[in-house]
C-alpha cells in the first residue's frame, strides 16, 4: 500500500532504539526524509546507517535528549519543516509513589508532557500553513490501564492526552492531525529488563517470567517495533486525514472494553 508521504520530513524522537526505531525504519520504507534521534552516539549512527542501507533514504543524526532545549533546536535545525513529527521519550522509573519527590514528579512530566507540547508548539502552524501535518504522540496503554509503580508516567501521558483533545480539533480543518498510539506489552528492551526483575522477584526463570506475561495477552504474545512503527505509519499517512484525536491501542487484546 503506498501511504502518499514519499518525500516528507519526518522527525522521530528517541528513534535509536526500540519503538521509535520501528516509526523511523517504517516512515523510511514509506520514502520520508528522517532525522533520527537518541541519547548514544553510538545507537543513533547504526539505526541511521540501517536505514540508508535498508532503504536508501535520507537520514539526518541528532544527539541528545530530546528534553534538553538544545537538543529541540537542532532536531529542528535538522528539519525546519517537518511534515511528521512522532513524539517519543523514556518514561519515569518504577517507583512507588510515596518515593517520588517534587523535583522527580517535575522531572516526569517534562519528559512526558512538557516536552511532546513544545515540540508540537514548534511545528503544527508551519504545518496547517502547508495544509499538511501529523503528529503521533507515544504513550502508553497505562493511560487507560494504570501500571503499579508508573504513576509518574501515567499521569503525564494522560495529561498530554487530555491537553492534545482539544488542541488536535483547532488544526483538523488544516490537514493536520493530531493522534496518540498506546502501546501493551512491546519486545523492547524496557519490556525484558521488566521481565528480568520479575523472573529475580518471584523466583522464576526468565523464560517463564515472559511466558507467564505473554498468556495473560489475548494474543499470546508480545508486539514488535516493527508492527508498532507500521501502525505509526499508517497515522502518518495520506489516509488518514480523517483520523485525529484518537488513542491507538496495540496490545494484542489485553486492554478489555467493548468501547
Amino acid at each position: 500500500m503506498d501511504l502518499g508521504i514519499s518525500g516528507k520530513n519526518a522527525i522521530v524522537c528517541a528513534s535509536s532504539r526500540g519503538l521509535g526505531r520501528g516509526c523511523a525504519m517504517a516512515l523510511a520504507e514509506a520514502g520520508c526524509r528522517v532525522v533520527v534521534n537518541g541519547r548514544s552516539a553510538d545507537s543513533v549512527k547504526r539505526t541511521a546507517e540501517e536505514i540508508r542501507d535498508r532503504f536508501s533514504a535520507e537520514v539526518a543524526e541528532v544527539i541528545g535528549d530530546v528534553a534538553e532545549p538544545a537538543v529541540q533546536k537542532a532536531l529542528l535545525a535538522a528539519c525546519p519543516a517537518p511534515d511528521i513529527l512522532v513524539n517519543n521519550n523514556g518514561g519515569p522509573p518504577r517507583r512507588d509513589f510515596r518515593e517520588l519527590t517534587r523535583e522527580a514528579m517535575l522531572d516526569g512530566v517534562t519528559q512526558n508532557m512538557v516536552v511532546p507540547l513544545e515540540l508540537i508548539q514548534a511545528v503544527v502552524d508551519g504545518m496547517a500553513e502547508r495544509g499538511f501535518g501529523r503528529i503521533v504522540n507515544i504513550t502508553s496503554l497505562s493511560v487507560y490501564m494504570p501500571i503499579e509503580g508508573l504513576d509518574l508516567s501515567s499521569g503525564a501521558r494522560a495529561g498530554l492526552t487530555a491537553f492534545l483533545a482539544g488542541v488536535s480539533r483547532t488544526v483538523a480543518s488544516s490537514n493536520v492531525t493530531i493522534n496518540n498510539i498506546l502501546p501493551g506489552k512491546m519486545d523492547t528492551e524496557r519490556l525484558q529488563g521488566g521481565i528480568r526483575r520479575g523472573a529475580e522477584t518471584s523466583g522464576m526463570s526468565v523464560e517463564q517470567q515472559a511466558k507467564l506475561q505473554m498468556e495473560a495477552i489475548p494474543a499470546k504474545r508480545f508486539g514488535t517495533a516493527e508492527e508498532f512503527g507500521k501502525a505509526c505509519a499508517f497515522l502518518c499517512s495520506s489516509h488518514a486525514g480523517y483520523i485525529t484525536g484518537q488513542n491507538l491501542i496495540l496490545d494484542g487484546g489485553l486492554y478489555t472494553s467493548a468501547f
